[in-house]
């Protein structure tokens, strides 16, 4: 995976570098359940330091949605709603969030746009947005449907992912794009992006739809290596560097994409944490995020519009 060299972010807001890595290291493990709450807190009370608390650190590790929205729901250049589709081997119903340019005069190519654990926040239907102002249908379905949807708080959201029914859920994702393709403004050709578990969910996807086009993993667990031959569309894979949990399986997956043959690019970016596209957290790195979603656009105009 070939590095780049970055600038660092700029000074205005909190970035990964103001914290001590064993804290960052620490927040991954409750972002991903591995820890309580009160796990996180107990182990960095020893990097509190200034005047600044274990509770006063989560706090400034946590999302602030309004801060980081690029497109407003109600920009002109779109046009967004939220919408049920059928899942008959999943959840039954499930809820999501279409997002399109506001003026299509032909048919356009889609994305699937898949969350990471806390379901469908205020973020990733931001992602949603920004992929209809480069003039794609974009469609990201909440998991959480059939538990109520995304509750609107972080902690809250990551219990309910920890009650929830993975089986049906990939199947859920595996409809949604079958509802895409009904679609009568999308024109045939849907990739898939994917951020942390939505980048799991991406590679999984690769290995059971074989006529998706286009498929975008950012720092996900690599697909099962017995299912890697059946991945018929090209990766564009993003990882972070400091990242040793999702990296550990780079290797394998690597090695088993080379036998079975399948087109990959994979990047890792220097210097930054799981999660650096994600611009509601410290955890965000500007100039990776740029160029992680300067290629991601790139690569779908490439196998999505043929450009």
């Amino acid at each position: 995976m070939p590095g780049d060299q970055l600038p660092l972010n700029t000074p205005t807001r909190k970035t990964a570098a103001d914290f001590h890595p064993e804290v960052l290291k620490l927040f991954d493990q409750y972002v991903h359940g591995a820890i309580s709450r009160r796990g996180f807190l107990a182990g960095a009370t020893k990097y509190a330091v200034g005047g600044v608390s274990a509770t006063m650190l989560l706090e400034m590790l946590n999302p602030n949605f309004v801060s980081a929205q690029q497109i407003r729901s109600d920009d002109p250049r779109i046009f967004a709603k939220y919408v049920e589709y059928a899942s008959v081997d999943g959840s039954g119903k499930v809820k999501g969030y279409l997002a399109m340019p506001a003026r299509v005069s032909a048919t356009l190519p889609a994305v699937l746009v898949v969350h990471e654990n806390r379901g469908l926040n205020p973020h990733i239907e931001d992602i949603a947005r920004r992929l209809a102002i480069d003039k794609f249908i974009a469609f990201a379905p909440d998991a959480l449907t059939p538990l109520g949807g995304y509750p609107g708080d972080e902690d809250k959201a990551r219990e309910a992912f920890a009650k929830l029914d993975q089986t049906k859920a990939r199947a859920d994702f595996v409809a949604a794009y079958g509802f895409m393709q009904t679609m009568k403004d999308v024109g045939g050709k849907i990739g898939v992006v994917g951020f942390c578990y939505g980048g799991s969910m991406a590679n999984y996807l690769a290995t059971q739809l074989p006529d998706l086009a286009a498929c975008v993993p950012f720092y996900g667990s690599a697909a099962k290596t017995e299912d890697v031959p059946k991945i018929k569309s090209p990766l564009l894979i993003h990882y972070a560097s400091n990242d040793e949990r999702i990296n550990a399986g780079w290797p394998a997956y690597e090695t088993a994409l080379k036998a079975a043959g399948v087109k990959y690019e994979a990047f890792i970016y220097p210097n930054t944490q799981h999660g650096f596209n994600n611009d509601t957290t410290p955890r965000y790195d500007a100039a990776a995020a740029k160029l992680a979603w300067d290629r991601t656009i790139a690569f779908f105009n490439k196998n999505l519009r043929g450009k």
